[in-house]
């Protein structure tokens, strides 16, 4: 594989947008509720500092895997969801996450 190849090879791509520390508990996250406060998320992922999840957040927003949703009440709530593209790493999280079980 030449480096143009690598550039566009769909497994970079994939590995790219869940590249993280806390983007896979994010997904865990929304893929066993509908939708999840910021707050609620936060609260559920220990040692992670609001600004670091907040820009995790971002990324994947920005890569379409979820929809940030602000609702205008007084405190104002942000909650996050998964798009359709997002629901679509939920057989593949489960398959990582059995393969990292057999590994011992």
């Amino acid at each position: 594989m030449n480096f143009e190849e690598y550039k566009n090879c769909g497994l970079r791509r994939s590995l790219t947008i869940l590249s993280g520390k806390w983007k896979p508990f994010i997904l865990h996250n929304l893929l066993e509720e509908d939708q999840v406060r910021f707050v609620e998320l936060w609260r559920n992922m220990p040692r992670v500092s609001k600004k670091v999840l907040a820009e995790q957040l971002k990324q994947l927003e920005d890569d379409f895997i979820i929809e940030r949703i602000e609702v205008y009440n007084f405190p104002p709530e942000v909650y996050y969801k998964l798009t359709e593209k997002g629901r679509k790493l939920g057989p593949i999280l489960s398959e990582l996450h059995s393969w990292g079980n057999d590994l011992g």
